[in-house]
């Protein structure tokens, strides 16, 4: 057993990495994808880094597979929208050393703003797409990619999905393999992509997918698995662990690779079998393929294309069985709500107060739409609350847009929100942005940016200055203020929505889970005294609670950040000792 592990699927991911004789890993934090990069940095023979978005990370990576490096670009499904620009035309320039791109898919949108197969994007870049079904094969798809990368000169999706990427199984452990780099040589008309050289490098790519259908077919990660020929199920990734726990006795085709498919040995397994189903979730990519070669399957017309399958969805659904389940325990609610101690609910207390409506981005701070802060009105996608706060503006005027602003976090701003600061000052907006700058990327669980200081190995580095970012692009007036100072924020706010101008207030406070070792003194309520008014729970902190009509603080969750003690307008909440 010394040389088995028990690994989660990202785990194993970095570790197919490793033996594969990766160089340089690069990434932007994502969940479900993030723990990928982070085990990958634990190598000391792969160089890792967080790069600013998704994009960006592949076009390192780009450059390190041209210089003749194994590099692995890791991401979860929306950052390949970010990422598309670079992802098709790699496809067209192909590889020196092997390029393998991992993407997590987010089915039931455990943590997403939408749900999105990333099979579309294999077929619509000609690109080849593998899949596994267990951390095992996790790591040895990661292995086998980088071959079929440098094989056929083209990039190689891996694609995940949460319960792929979250959930562990036992993965044996290989040694490295002695990967020399390939030596660079200058060749204009492969790297190059000039209308000239990109319509000849098309003939290139759709040969090539020719060729990888063809030999699909015999690619060992696509098994036919023969049992009861009279149910034949075609399936892959986790669905392929649901189907042998709901139906051990069915046939079933398990495709490792998604794109392109293996169509002879497709057609030789529906030839073979009375009845076949595609169990595949999401979208029906697998079953429309099929279907258009005249083979009649069974899929979406009895499976939803929403969210995650079940061994007991497949019972019901091919089985044909009646479960009888128990309906699950009504629980009491428990919406997300931001930590105790966090420095955005001063913000949000204070646009509340003032009535000002707020464009929202992806973040912690999202967590502020819900009661009682409601703090945002908008969330779209990363970098989207700069860029949609001057959309308003142009469609409704000067104005109307004082009662507004951008909210953005540190991370995210340097993700694509500048381009959209970038914008409004050449068009000559006006609108007010809030960076809720906490020093951390936190809703993905505190991964180090630009502005923090910090690299993915834990070296120091260079940290942005957001205050001089901003100006450089020329944004006149930016405002610096600690988010827990009430009464300061309440005046920049009013003063910077006033202003005809463009404008940034950088709201610093770092996350209250970064410093593990704080000393924490609460707070307290004066209980004879207190009126039970409420207002100190309209800022939304776990902490406060009213209990049988009384308020008070619950020692085990407050943090002493001071925030109820600026908001009781009574002077009855103090911190402890004082």
């Amino acid at each position: 057993m010394a040389n088995k592990r028990l690994m989660l699927g990202n785990e194993a991911i970095a570790r197919g990495a490793y033996e594969a004789g990766v160089s340089v890993v690069v990434a932007y934090p994502g969940t479900p994808s993030t723990e990928i990069t982070e085990n990958a940095s634990t190598y000391e023979e792969m160089y890792a880094e967080w790069a600013p978005n998704e994009k960006v990370a592949l076009e390192v990576g780009i450059g390190a597979s041209v210089a003749g490096a194994r590099t692995m670009v890791c991401m979860k499904h929306v950052g390949v929208n970010v990422a598309a620009d670079p992802l098709f035309t790699a496809s067209y320039t192909g590889v020196n050393g092997g390029l393998v791109l991992v993407v997590a898919d987010d089915p039931g949108m455990h943590s997403s703003q939408n749900e999105q197969d990333t099979k579309f994007y294999a077929r619509a870049a000609h690109i080849p797409l593998l899949e596994p079904s267990n951390s095992l094969e996790a790591k040895n798809y990661v292995k086998k990619a980088f071959e079929l990368s440098e094989k056929y000169d083209t990039p190689v999706i891996v694609r995940l999905t949460t319960r792929i990427s979250h959930s562990q199984g036992i993965v044996n452990l290989e040694d490295r393999i002695d990967y020399q780099l390939k030596p660079y040589e200058k060749d204009f008309e492969k790297n190059v992509m000039m209308p000239a050289m990109a319509r000849k490098r098309h003939v290139v790519v759709e040969k090539r997918m020719d060729q990888i259908q063809k030999d699909s077919n015999a690619l060992e990660e696509n098994t036919i698995e023969y049992h009861d020929k009279a149910i034949g199920i075609i399936t892959s990734g986790i669905p392929y662990q649901y189907v042998k726990d709901a139906l051990p006795e069915a046939s079933v085709l398990k495709l490792g690779m998604l794109h392109p498919l293996p169509q002879e040995l497709i057609k030789e397994f529906c030839n073979t079998v009375e009845e076949v189903y595609v169990v595949e979730e999401l979208e029906p990519i697998i079953e429309e393929q099929i279907k258009s070669w005249g083979i009649t399957v069974k899929g979406k017309d009895l499976f939803t294309k929403q969210g995650e399958y079940s061994a007991n969805l497949l019972k019901e659904v091919i089985g044909r069985k009646v479960l009888n389940l128990k309906k699950a325990e009504v629980l009491p609610n428990r919406p997300p709500v931001m930590c105790p101690g966090c420095p955005h609910r001063g913000v949000y207390h204070i646009l509340d107060k003032l009535e000002i409506h707020a464009t929202g981005d992806i973040g912690c701070y999202t967590l502020g739409a819900l009661p009682p802060l409601q703090g945002i009105d908008t969330c779209v996608c990363m970098g989207a609350s700069v860029s949609m706060v001057h959309g308003i503006e142009k469609a409704r005027g000067k104005e109307y847009v004082k009662k507004w602003v951008g909210i953005i976090g540190d991370s995210t701003f340097l993700h694509t929100g500048i381009n959209g600061l970038i914008n409004t000052v050449y068009n000559q907006g006006i609108s007010t942005v809030i960076i809720l700058d906490n020093r951390t990327t936190g809703m993905t669980g505190h991964q180090d940016h630009p502005g923090t200081g910090r690299t993915l190995k834990g070296h120091k580095t260079h940290s942005v200055d957001f205050e001089q970012l901003v100006k450089s692009i020329g944004i006149q007036t930016v405002r610096k203020v600690n988010p827990f100072h009430l009464k300061k924020v309440e005046n920049i706010i009013k003063e910077e929505v006033a202003r005809e101008e463009p404008s940034v207030i950088i709201a610093t406070a770092p996350c209250e889970l970064l410093d593990k070792k704080k000393v924490v003194i609460t707070a307290n309520i004066d209980k004879e005294q207190c009126m039970s008014c409420g207002l100190c729970m309209e800022i939304g902190c776990p902490s406060i609670q009213r209990k049988n009509g009384v308020i008070e603080i619950n020692d085990a969750l407050c943090c002493g950040c001071e925030l109820c003690v600026d908001v009781c307008p009574y002077g009855l909440i103090s911190k402890e000792g004082e």
